[in-house]
Order: structure tokens, then sequence, then C-alpha cells
């Protein structure tokens, strides 16, 4: 990473749309309480092949208008159409969103076509000839390799067209290995690439869920981190405490290199990464 360079610091947090009214209230409590934090911005994920378009709609209004935090919606491309994505794109516009995560997205079983976008630089360049600057657009990164990449080399051209097309910044798949991070950006830099590439971080609460989440998305589990864990089996308490322990250590290792900021995968809970937030004292 270029040490010269400074950053401001800033964080986001990420949620799913609710599928029930517990959940509902739930993520409504658990934001109220993040925004406490005055992050950059929250963001709100889109399910495969469009299956939460609306409720993420729902979502990331309600969630913008009641805790006064910018919220970005996560659009998709997959089954998606130019006239589709316009709609959409304009409503959020009218609606006073300011912030968009542009991304491909996965191919829901069964679906065979991507729809008119086949990769996520197409969206991105048709929401800038559609709306100009009027969004911010965030696309994803992958320092441990896109699972669906032929090659690094591929992948990292994929991101360069993902910039090329007019993001602003990228958000990184989370990961437990910093120095994948750290070559990854430094790979962008002598691309000549300039965005702020965010690294994202997952809180650990159940080791074999995010073991498993891991496998399809391609993110590392570190060999002496999966023993670790392992033998704690079904401790709940110290998977909890050597979760949290590795989350802030990871952190205060990418914030010693000047990283731009940290986006948070919550999970839809606040406890865990506030006792991350608490543990690397953040303001």
């Amino acid at each position: 990473m270029d040490q010269n360079r400074k950053y401001t610091k800033d964080y986001s947090f990420e949620f799913f749309p609710p599928r029930s009214e517990a959940a509902e209230k739930q993520l409504r409590e658990t934001s109220d309480e993040l925004a406490r934090i005055d992050p950059l911005f929250f963001s709100v994920t889109f399910g495969a092949g469009g299956t939460t378009r609306q409720k993420t709609r729902e979502t990331v209004i309600d969630m913008q208008q009641r805790t006064g935090v910018e919220s970005a919606p996560h659009i998709s491309c997959i089954g998606s159409t130019r006239n589709s994505i316009r709609r959409i794109i304009h409503d959020y516009k009218e609606q006073g969103i300011k912030r968009i995560v542009a991304l491909r997205g996965d191919l829901p079983s069964g679906m065979v076509e991507a729809g008119e976008f086949r990769f996520a630089n197409e969206l991105v360049a048709f929401i800038r000839e559609e709306t100009g600057d009027q969004f911010k657009i965030e696309v994803a990164a992958y320092p441990e390799v896109h699972p669906q990449a032929a090659h690094a080399e591929a992948d990292l051209n994929n991101f360069v067209r993902k910039v090329e097309a007019g993001a602003d910044s990228a958000i990184t798949q989370y990961f437990y290995n910093a120095d994948a991070y750290f070559n990854f950006v430094d790979r962008c830099e002598k691309k000549g690439l300039r965005i702020p590439i965010i690294p994202g971080v997952m809180p650990i609460s159940n080791f074999f869920q995010i073991s498993r989440f891991s496998e399809g998305c391609g993110a590392e589990i570190p060999r002496w981190m999966r023993k670790r864990f392992e033998y704690y089996g079904d401790d709940r308490k110290s998977v909890l405490a050597f979760g949290t322990e590795i989350l802030t250590e990871l952190c205060q290792r990418l914030l010693d290199a000047d990283v731009p900021g940290i986006h948070f995968y919550t999970m839809n809970r606040s406890d865990l990464v506030l006792k991350t937030w608490n543990s690397l004292d953040l303001k």
C-alpha cells in the first residue's frame, strides 16, 4: 500500500432486508444503535436475482429517513433490463438516495440467462449515463479472488473495468488475511487505480455457519483460526471471545496501515460490531 497517502477514516455498516416482523424490529434497534456512531453510510443487500428488490427499497428508505444516516441500496444487474434499472435508479433519486452499491449479483438456482447486463461494469456505466454524478457508486472488490474468476489477473482486470466505468470507491469481500488485502491494493495501485478500497470485515458468532458461507464466496479461513474454533466447539462464550479478538486485531492492523475506513458486515446485529468498535476505541 502507498504509505504516503492519508485517508480520512470512514465507517459503514451493512444489513440485509428483514423477513419477519421480529426481524424487522431487531433491524430497527440495530440500525438505531449503530447510527449513534455516526457512520458515513448504511447499506442494504439485494437477494439473488432480485428476490428482495421491494424489501430492499423499503428498508433503505425507512433507514435513511428514520436514522438520518445516508443509506445505500444494493442493485444487482442479474435478471435486470435497462428499463427496469432505469426505473429503479430514478425512483431512488426521487426518494433522496444518493449512494448505490452496484453489483453483478448471483444467479438464483435455475436461472440460466443473466439479463441485459452481464457484468457490474456495464451496470455502473449505465447508471452514470442515466444520472451523471447523482449517485456515489460503490462496487465490490475481491482480495482473495472472486470464486468464479478464471484467475487472479482476470479478476483484477474485471475490477479495473468497474473503476473505469465510473465507480467512486469499492468495498471488499470480507477476509481474515490482511496480507491478501494489502497485496490486492498494491496491485490496483500498479494499475494506476486511485479510488478508496474499503476493507470489509465480518464478525464471527457461529464458526460453522461462517465456514460454510466462506466456502461459497471464496473467503479463506486460515488453518490456525479453524483449529481454534473447532477446539471450542459449542462453547459459545469462547467462540464469541475469540471471534472478537480476531476481528479487533484484524481491524487494528488495517487501521495502522492507513486504510480508508472499514465496512462491517453486521448480519443485522450490533453487539459483536460494538465489542470490536469499543475495543478499538474508534471515534
